[in-house]
């Protein structure tokens, strides 16, 4: 078993249970898309997950649906990819001059571990299959 592989699978599963118990305490998650969504079902995420990419939304409906949340906070969760880093930046400026809290502890632990292994959170579901397909089977 390759302990390097089994590590990294220690570090997602730790990020992700924390992110699991930010979202039970009402806090919600601003991903892209449906997909992504699923993603963060499939991986035991529950609460309350905003959809910033779906039906057209503009960035200034996400903020607004993030408002009628009533949330102090909101993590963002877009992909790691270079729109994904735009959108998560200009989100994150908007939300703060709204004097909402953007949490980005999440985007950045995960897309540190994964690297560029994983280019958006839809694809973190199944990135966790086959790294346990990969550690148990070495």
């Amino acid at each position: 078993m390759s302990t390097r592989l089994k590590e990294k699978e220690e570090r997602i599963l730790q990020a992700l249970e924390c992110l699991a118990q930010e979202s039970a305490k009402d806090i919600p998650i601003v991903v892209e898309g449906k997909k992504d969504v699923e993603a963060l079902r499939e991986l035991a995420i529950e609460g309350k997950i905003i959809e910033a990419k779906t039906g057209g939304k503009s960035m200034l409906d996400v903020i607004s649906e993030v408002e009628e949340c009533g949330a102090q906070e909101v993590i963002l969760l877009l992909d790691f990819d270079r729109r994904g880093r735009e959108w998560t930046k200009s989100l994150r400026q908007y939300l703060e001059k709204m004097q909402i809290k953007a949490n980005v502890v999440f985007w950045k632990k995960l897309r540190g571990i994964v690297g560029r292994e994983v280019k958006d959170v839809e694809g973190l579901a199944s990135y966790m299959e086959t790294l346990k397909r990969k550690i148990y089977n070495s």
